[in-house]
């Protein structure tokens, strides 16, 4: 068993954080998104470990986490990376946000501007409204009972006799996602997972989408390192967000995998490990400037920046 797959656990305000942690040299903190946890990473990790001190938690209400009745908020995730990191004596970090992580991640890069070095964002939250109508759909009033009883084990039962067909017909429009999704629509049986999932969700969605944006506040980044990764088949967040993120935030970077769906990380795990460690070994860590940052609020967003127009992204086959 190698270090990176071994689960550790922090006693942080009195509840368990799980993680994973190995490798050495300049940290990484990880991210992964909703419903998921830090076994996502587990095809990127020993790699990224080769150079990096990688550090990959469950988010609280996730995986080996606690699952309190809490504030699932975005705000509220940063801190707990705050505090997790503070635990481990990691003052500084590049992140790496996967989806609802992605909107953790700049929510990070805000809150904590002198801790935050670089960010990484795939398939990133937080960009515009469309979002898969699944989620929209768990999102509205009442979803509970209708979780409860899809969750339930002759749900489950009549789910996995019915995938083969789901998979042939799109899987529910979701495309290559769908067997993962699935393993982790398995993980919501019990109630403090189906409600710590039920309220992650909509401190960021309702039934018309996605209602958190970072494009009022991503002025902010500028001179931050950037590295935006998509894939070309996302069904769950359109590759259409990765141009307007590209062109809300001058200087960063943008690589769409051919290949890949909402989970480049799984779907092209080295075409991704090899673009992430190129862009952090060719860019400096960014080092926050207080009078700069209050320059910058003072401005506000440039007039140009207020819609920022849609940048055709350049797609790479990986070849």
């Amino acid at each position: 068993m190698s270090p990176g797959s071994l689960i550790r656990f922090r006693d942080i305000h009195g509840y368990w954080r799980a993680f994973r942690m190995t490798g050495s040299g300049p940290p990484l903190l990880l991210i992964h998104g909703i419903g998921d946890n830090s076994g996502t990473w587990l095809d990127v990790i020993p790699r990224l470990a080769e150079n990096h001190t990688v550090i990959a938690p469950d988010l609280l209400g996730h995986g080996e986490s606690a699952k309190p009745r809490a504030d699932y908020g975005i705000a509220a995730y940063a801190c707990g990376m705050r505090d997790l990191l503070s635990v481990l004596d990691v003052d500084r970090v590049s992140v790496i946000g996967h989806s609802l992580g992605g909107g953790i991640a700049m929510q990070f890069a805000y809150q904590f501007p002198e801790r935050c070095e670089r960010l990484v964002l795939v398939a990133s939250g937080g960009i515009g409204r469309e979002v898969h109508p699944i989620l929209r759909a768990a999102a509205a009033p009442g979803a509970e009972v209708g979780l409860a009883l899809a969750t339930s084990a002759p749900a489950r039962t009549a789910v996995r006799l019915a995938a083969p067909v789901l998979r042939l017909t799109g899987g529910l429009f979701l495309g290559t996602d769908f067997d993962y999704l699935l393993r982790r629509y398995r993980g919501l049986r019990s109630t403090t997972a189906r409600q710590a999932f039920l309220r992650t969700l909509r401190a960021g969605v309702d039934v018309r989408g996605q209602v958190i944006t970072m494009l009022d506040r991503c002025y902010l980044a500028e001179g931050m390192p950037i590295l935006i990764i998509w894939g070309r088949e996302d069904r769950v967040i359109p590759v259409r967000h990765a141009g307007i993120a590209h062109a809300a935030m001058p200087g960063s970077r943008l690589e769409v995998f051919a290949r890949s769906g909402h989970f480049p990380h799984h779907d092209e795990p080295e075409r991704f490990v090899t673009t992430v460690e190129r862009f952090l070994e060719s860019t400096e860590p960014a080092l926050h400037d207080p009078a700069k940052w209050r320059r910058l609020l003072r401005a506000g967003r440039a007039a140009d920046r207020r819609k920022p127009k849609e940048v055709a992204p350049h797609v790479s086959s990986g070849a």
